[in-house]
């Protein structure tokens, strides 16, 4: 999920295993082991200078459970070597920080699970891209009352029963926001596969996840032989299916995909993608169709595309080469989100 939201939980993880030792250093210790993770994404701009592999490398092998094991036992040691001496010598123990950074980095790639961008949880094993798609990698639901807990919590003394108590409410509070959004999820998918044969596709697979910020707005994605096809559903609309389906042509033929960068970027969209020829030589429109379009009405307004094109010999991406949204594009999709 977003980084505040990994900040938050890392800090709850902290609180929960040193709070009544350190207090509110607890919780910045967390949040530091919350966000260790997600470091990847400028580590993978160092360690390579191709756009495809370095994006690949988020969510990789950070976010494994591998790291969370090894990374706790790293950052435990260093934190504990660094913070026992003087007036705080013999406060904590090896032990409580190794568990500080395991539960602050482990709950880290758990979270990113749920979210549609998928997470290589066993990696090195596998680089199988876990993603639940129940909930958005934003989600203020999710957030903010967790936020409002950790916040309130910092306010009172670390002996405090009511401390712990502000601990659990944002804890319990989050996850039960988390549950409903694992059962809506199974919900909205029933609701688009009936959907799509309602209308005749004869998809063979199907995608479904929520729009951005909320979870009552979805979209999903069904694949036919040559076609990708469109559709949103509100937990707002009045029918018990949706009807508006939007056609797209896959256009795979456009280029060779076996090549590796181009084959690494269909393993990234999970084979949920379509392809457009550019004015310039050599250059393509990549737009990964798993993330729905901000204008429901309008499949160019999808953000998650890409500039597809020949650098210094082997293809490379320019990151989000679409058009910005447009005011209208968010009134359509406020008035999308609100029902039918």
């Amino acid at each position: 999920m977003d980084s505040l939201t990994q900040i938050i939980l890392g800090a709850a993880c902290g609180e929960a295993v040193l709070g009544k030792k350190i207090g509110n250093r607890a919780l910045l210790f967390g949040a530091i082991g919350g966000t260790i993770p997600d470091l990847d994404v400028f580590i993978g701009r160092i360690l390579y200078q191709n756009e495809i592999q370095a994006m690949a490398f988020h969510r990789g092998f950070m976010h494994s459970i591998f790291f969370a094991i090894i990374g706790c036992f790293v950052f435990g040691w260093l934190t504990y070597k660094l913070y026992d001496f003087g007036k705080r010598k013999q406060t904590t123990t090896l032990k409580d920080w190794v568990l500080l950074f395991f539960w602050s980095i482990f709950t880290h790639p758990i979270l990113d699970c749920f979210t549609p961008y998928g997470t290589q949880l066993f990696t090195p094993f596998t680089n199988y891209r876990v993603a639940f798609n129940n909930i958005s990698v934003a989600d203020p639901l999710y957030t903010v009352p967790f936020l409002l807990c950790m916040i309130v919590l910092m306010f009172y003394n670390r002996e405090r029963t009511r401390r712990k108590w502000w601990l659990k409410a944002g804890i319990y509070t989050s996850s039960a926001y988390m549950i409903f959004t694992i059962a809506n999820k199974f919900h909205m998918d029933a609701v688009f596969e009936k959907s799509f044969i309602n209308k005749g596709i004869p998809f063979t697979r199907f995608s479904a996840q929520p729009t951005i910020f909320n979870n009552i707005l979805w979209y999903a994605v069904a694949e036919t032989e040559t076609q990708y096809h469109l559709a949103y559903y509100s937990l707002l609309d009045k029918s018990n299916t949706t009807d508006n389906v939007i056609t797209v042509d896959k256009n795979h033929d456009l280029l060779d995909m076996s090549d590796k960068n181009l084959n690494t970027l269909t393993w990234f969209s999970k084979n949920y993608f379509n392809l457009s020829k550019k004015e310039a030589a050599d250059t393509y429109k990549y737009t990964d169709l798993r993330y729905p379009m901000l204008n429901p009405n309008d499949p160019n307004t999808s953000v998650f595309n890409f500039t597809i094109y020949k650098n210094k010999g082997e293809w490379d991406i320019l990151p989000f080469a679409g058009s910005p949204p447009t005011q209208e594009d968010f009134k359509v999709f406020i008035k999308r989100l609100k029902g039918v």
